[in-house]
């Protein structure tokens, strides 16, 4: 799959591209990422390509013209049909919310153009014009949309084959289907006891057991708790899709502690 980045900071992504194991979907371009400046595609000497607001107001709006033009130069580059185009998502607060199935989604995809807004924002014409999704990481704003972007090819590049070293890894993460959707369990590692600072603290006994159908049943059972307690949204639709059992039910109608 193909992601082209429209972005006034492409320098932001140059060392994300080449660090932590997701680097081999990029370096192998099993997500193919190609980074594009508008200030490229800019008239004047000053490669202009914001400007004050109509009707007055604080900060710039970056100018539609600009940004048409570096998209034009992408579809070319690309060498799409016209009813092939692939979509141009631009991240904004008023977006859809990326989450988990957004993620496994575009992994069926052949790509995007991903555009980072910045300043106060894109003039509203090319949004209505040229944009065909707009993406949110979240109730908050962020200086630009690099971020999100990011955010969106990281999550995307682990689900690809091969990537992680361990091609189960990503079937345990939270919010996954093999998960039904639930919140991940907590996890431990050597050594068997910490001395951390509040005393001696043990890893639960039943991990060090061997027994693998209690370990699963227990690591189940945290993963209900935490998420009752910390995500009952997830739990309601868990329980409304019938992917919660016999076992699930009882357990979380006994008393229980985390």
């Amino acid at each position: 799959m193909r992601f082209d980045v429209i972005t006034l900071f492409p320098e932001l992504f140059e060392p994300f591209f080449k660090s932590g194991i997701n680097r081999r979907a990029f370096e192998s371009r099993q997500v193919d990422v190609r980074l594009w400046n508008p200030r490229d595609f800019a008239e004047g000497n000053y490669r202009r390509v914001d400007d004050r607001p109509f009707g007055g107001g604080p900060g710039m709006v970056m100018m539609a013209e600009p940004l048409w033009r570096c998209l034009q130069a992408i579809r070319a580059d690309r060498a799409e049909a016209v009813d092939a185009y692939a979509p141009v998502v631009l991240f904004s607060p008023i977006g859809q919310r990326l989450d988990h199935a957004m993620a496994t989604e575009w992994t069926h995809s052949e790509g995007a153009v991903l555009v980072c807004g910045r300043y106060e924002g894109i003039d509203q014409r090319f949004i209505d014009a040229c944009v065909d999704r707009q993406i949110s990481l979240g109730d908050f704003v962020l200086s630009g949309g690099e971020i999100v972007a990011l955010a969106l090819l990281d999550s995307v590049a682990r689900l690809m084959p091969g990537v992680l070293g361990d091609e189960g890894s990503h079937q345990q993460d939270s919010f996954n289907p093999a998960l039904d959707g639930l919140l991940d369990s907590p996890h431990h590692t050597r050594p068997e006891v910490w001395q951390g600072p509040n005393g001696p603290m043990p890893v639960p006994e039943v991990l060090l057991g061997g027994h693998h159908e209690r370990i699963a049943r227990y690591r189940r059972e945290q993963s209900l708790m935490l998420t009752a307690e910390r995500r009952p949204e997830l739990l309601e639709q868990a329980q409304e899709a019938g992917k919660l059992s016999r076992a699930d039910q009882t357990f979380l109608r006994s008393p229980k502690k985390l």
